[in-house]
């Protein structure tokens, strides 16, 4: 195997590059309701494999039609996401959200979830989900949540969007694990939510 040098301020570029000749030789591509908006959808397909190095999401990544447009719009307006990790929160790009400003929050660590979470029977996640809900209504900005752990975050923002306790502008939901995670995802792809 020969090794490639490639300058460091090229690496990415090289990377998706290397992504898209796969996804052409392999004939990989969105989905039929993601054709509909192929040039964004591909600019995020592209970044998920190259952050997961899996592409498998060629085939099962899914996003709803004008999804794409409403995160735009959201994030352009100083939109508020919530995520149900510190580590979703870390990753994200304050600087560029502070530009338009927007922020982030992650209640999860927060005494009073963990409180009543245990009070109530439920996971910190859903408790996290509620909490936010409650703040971010009083804040009457733009939402976006972006579960990538709990199945249980999932399933209470779909339940909370369904009783009209909130509204949220997009809904990203990439749950792991394997107790309601395709139940959880099944209801939001039915939700109707974007």
């Amino acid at each position: 195997m020969s090794f490639e040098y490639v300058r460091p301020d090229k690496i990415e570029a090289r990377s998706f590059e290397i992504i898209r000749k796969e996804l052409k030789e392999k004939n990989l591509g969105p989905n039929d309701v993601n054709k509909i908006q192929d040039a964004a959808f591909e600019q995020i397909l592209v970044r998920v494999i190259h952050t997961s190095a899996d592409f498998d999401y060629a085939q099962n990544l899914f996003a709803k039609d004008n999804a794409l447009v409403a995160a735009a719009k959201a994030l352009r307006s100083g939109a508020v996401i919530i995520t149900d990790t510190n580590m979703a929160k870390s990753g994200i790009d304050k600087t560029r959200l502070a530009k338009f400003q927007g922020d982030v929050h992650c209640y999860i660590s927060d005494e009073d979830i963990a409180y009543n979470a245990k009070y109530y029977g439920i996971t910190r996640a859903s408790a996290s989900m509620e909490k936010a809900a409650t703040i971010m209504n009083m804040e009457k900005r733009a939402v976006i949540f972006a579960i990538g752990n709990a199945p249980t975050a999932l399933i209470r923002v779909v339940e909370l969007a369904k009783s009209g306790v909130i509204t949220p502008a997009l809904v990203i939901g990439v749950p792991v694990g394997f107790v309601n995670v395709v139940e959880s995802k099944e209801m939001l792809i039915s939700s109707g939510l974007p």
